[in-house]
């Protein structure tokens, strides 16, 4: 080696002639030195299945998992349980509903929670586009339901809970942005709802009596912030339902991604 180098510096080593020789992929290279034959294998490709796999879940995951879920959040939010006869009802969301959703998902992307360039781009097959364009909508559904779920029915108790959603959403949306922050205010006011809609409000509904005067002397506090308060009456097991509603929501948006795949665009220099 190291006359080798000796000689590389004072430039006394041979030049060599040869052709470059164009192997397939496929094939094994021979290469003959007097007696001895080296096969040297061609490399594998390992690092392309291992992508492909992975992009195989992360398109299970967005186009499959994740719309099923906003679905099913959808499809439960506007459940309720009659208390009278325990029939199904299909409660349908009030218009600021859709406000608050939309102003949900400005915040989302103002925190970078959503890539728009992530989700729509021109580098993207038309498909692709469509299929995000749908996951998007399934996220906006399921938080319109979900404030839907939220918010009391109607009267006083459903203006004050309005006005506290409102509130916050304002504030995150035009005080000094903080994603933490955002995450944090959105998850109390979220269980903060659920708890005074089916654990405070629901326990001062009366149950269903047969006449107002019956009502009063059996339930009459009750009863009595029934009228005034303008409560429905609903059966415990909504509270049950509208429970799993809300945990779904949020395991999808602890699991929706901020982008689904980045352009080409973005790793050209």
């Amino acid at each position: 080696m190291k006359n080798q180098t000796e000689q590389l510096e004072k430039g006394d080593l041979e030049a060599i002639d040869g052709e470059i020789l164009e192997i397939p992929t496929g094939q094994e290279i021979e290469i003959s030195d007097e007696d001895e034959i080296t096969k040297i294998s061609p490399r594998k490709e390992i690092v392309k299945p291992i992508a492909n796999h992975k992009s195989q879940i992360a398109n299970q995951k967005i186009y499959l998992l994740l719309p099923f879920l906003f679905l099913t959040v959808a499809l439960l939010g506007g459940f309720r349980i009659g208390a009278a006869d325990g029939a199904f009802l299909f409660i349908k969301p009030p218009l600021v509903a859709l406000i608050f959703a939309a102003i949900l998902l400005v915040l989302f992307i103002r925190a970078r929670l959503i890539r728009l360039e992530g989700w729509f781009s021109e580098d993207f097959s038309s498909l692709k586009n469509v299929a995000n364009g749908a996951g998007l909508i399934t996220l906006f559904f399921a938080s319109v339901q979900m404030f839907n779920s939220l918010l009391p029915e109607q009267g006083l108790p459903f203006w004050t809970v309005a006005f506290c959603f409102l509130w916050v959403l304002v504030m995150n949306l035009f005080a000094e942005f903080d994603t933490k922050k955002l995450i944090r205010s959105l998850g109390a006011m979220f269980v903060l709802a659920f708890v005074v809609k089916y654990l405070i409000l629901a326990n001062l509904t009366a149950p269903v009596s047969e006449g107002f005067l019956q009502g009063i002397l059996q339930n009459p506090t009750k009863e009595v912030l029934t009228y005034i308060l303008d409560l429905p009456r609903f059966s415990s097991a909504t509270g049950y339902i509208q429970f799993f509603a809300l945990v779904f929501y949020l395991i999808s948006l602890f699991l929706f991604p901020p982008e689904t795949e980045k352009p080409r665009s973005e790793f050209t220099l």
